[in-house]
């Protein structure tokens, strides 16, 4: 009997402990939901103990919810589950026919895609475009080709042909945050158009574009925008041709007179890159650059390459994640997307990779009906995924191996390591926090619908998060 007043002595602060922040967590979801900011607003909150998955908080916990970028923790830790943290990109330089005693190659250079997202990134010293056109030029010279009888061809054939998931707007898609998929991706996709503006109403001009794009041309419809007003221009995929439309507004004081758009074919850029260097090196290649999309699309017929230049490793996995979450990178979660599906057996594609994902979540309890996705990133406003299912997924990864490095993934919003989303009238959080006691918790808050500044609502939902932080 002593015992068990000693453990019924023991148990009680800490039931009085989760009971007080209970109250209070329902006290201030109370009063988010009343806001006039919520007024036509859908509100969800789930809150779990991290340790034990205890639920601790809820608040329409089941209803489906747009999530925008919090989505990335789930395809993220289904990733480290499927791949393992020290999953890497394999990216290979093949070629074909046959290197003559005078240095000529009568085939093609074949630089074939794996689906690694950070070829040619500037976010690591070893994926720097620089270094890896430096890598394939001296296995090139290492293997005496000092002409190409042929062409260079940038293989995507890993991936299907669909690079943009169904579900997003049509204004986003030629954006650097809507870059399509690619099995073989290339300075993550996208490039910058430098801008002149002049007095508000004049017209927008391009000016030129980093690195140079001798193979797009553009039509400007921009104007000069009030300022304060921002930027407001959006770049449109040319429709087959090269031409990129630019529409909307830049403001007259904006400082950076830049955009950043997507690269419409992405292998072929890669491919155009290496071409032009070793032209420049004097290395001449006969006929110009392609990829495999378009070899196909002009019916040029490209020999199998199953000889081996060199292979090129990606950074790991929990590496890629880091900026993946870090910078909230669309691409690099679509291409994480089309990896599960080849991580689970099946072939590469949005569709197959969300079929995956829901697999695997139905596997360890989640019902898939409560994780209706479009995509891997979050960016269409059709996802829908409720905060209980979210925060289960996010408490699923507490104890794994990976765990350490998912934390660390996480960005820092008022004070408390946690991802956040936002699209149009959306906006979530999902992360952990260690209250005062010492108690880990996992969370995730979705707000769809709300009026008013994102900066007042975002205010808002940190002060209800601030419950957490309360002794």
């Amino acid at each position: 009997m002593r015992k068990l007043l000693l453990l019924i002595s023991f148990c009680l602060p800490a039931f009085a402990q989760a009971q007080t922040l209970s109250q209070r967590l329902i006290n201030a979801f109370g009063k988010l939901q009343q806001d006039s900011q919520c007024r036509y607003a859908s509100v969800s909150l789930t809150v779990l103990d991290a340790k034990t998955g205890e639920p601790i908080f809820a608040a329409n916990p089941d209803m489906g919810m747009a999530t925008a970028s919090t989505l990335k923790t789930i395809t993220t830790i289904t990733a480290f589950n499927v791949l393992g943290k020290d999953y890497q990109f394999k990216t290979d330089l093949n070629y074909s026919g046959n290197i003559d005693a005078n240095g000529i190659l009568n085939g093609d250079l074949v630089i074939k895609g794996s689906g690694d997202p950070t070829l040619g990134s500037w976010r690591y010293e070893t994926t720097k475009e620089a270094v890896i056109l430096s890598t394939w030029v001296d296995a090139i010279r290492k293997a005496g080709i000092k002409h190409i009888n042929g062409r260079i061809v940038g293989d995507v054939s890993l991936f299907d042909s669909q690079s943009i998931p169904d579900g997003w707007i049509w204004q986003d898609l030629g954006t650097y945050y809507g870059a399509g998929t690619s099995a073989l991706c290339w300075r993550e996709n996208q490039f910058d158009i430098k801008l002149h503006t002049g007095s508000p109403g004049d017209p927008v001009t391009v000016t030129g574009t980093v690195p140079a794009m001798p193979y797009l041309s553009f039509k400007s419809e921009l104007t000069t925008g009030d300022p304060g007003t921002g930027d407001n221009a959006y770049s449109y995929l040319p429709l087959a041709n090269n031409l990129m439309y630019l529409r909307g507004t830049y403001a007259s004081d904006q400082t950076k007179h830049s955009i950043s758009a997507a690269v419409p074919d992405p292998a072929f850029d890669a491919a155009f890159r290496l071409t032009d260097t070793l032209k420049r090196l004097g290395i001449d290649v006969a006929n110009d650059a392609l990829s495999s999309l378009s070899a196909a699309e002009q019916r040029i017929t490209i020999a199998p390459a199953d000889k081996l230049l060199v292979s090129y490793y990606s950074p790991k996995l929990s590496q890629i994640i880091y900026w993946l979450n870090q910078k909230s990178i669309n691409l690099y979660a679509e291409q994480l997307l089309k990896m599960i599906a080849i991580g689970s057996g099946k072939k590469a594609s949005t569709d197959n990779g969300i079929t995956a994902l829901h697999d695997f979540w139905k596997a360890k309890g989640i019902d898939p009906h409560s994780l209706n996705i479009i995509d891997g990133c979050g960016l269409s406003p059709e996802d829908r995924v409720t905060t209980s299912t979210l925060a289960h997924i996010l408490q699923s990864a507490r104890g794994t191996d990976f765990f350490p490095e998912f934390y660390e993934s996480l960005p820092t919003y008022n004070n408390m390591k946690m991802k956040s989303g936002s699209i149009s009238r959306v906006l979530c959080y999902a992360g952990f926090h260690t209250t005062p006691s010492g108690r880990e918790v996992c969370f995730s808050i979705m707000v769809n619908n709300y009026n008013g500044k994102t900066s007042g609502i975002k205010q808002k939902m940190f002060t209800l998060l601030d419950e957490l932080k309360a002794p």
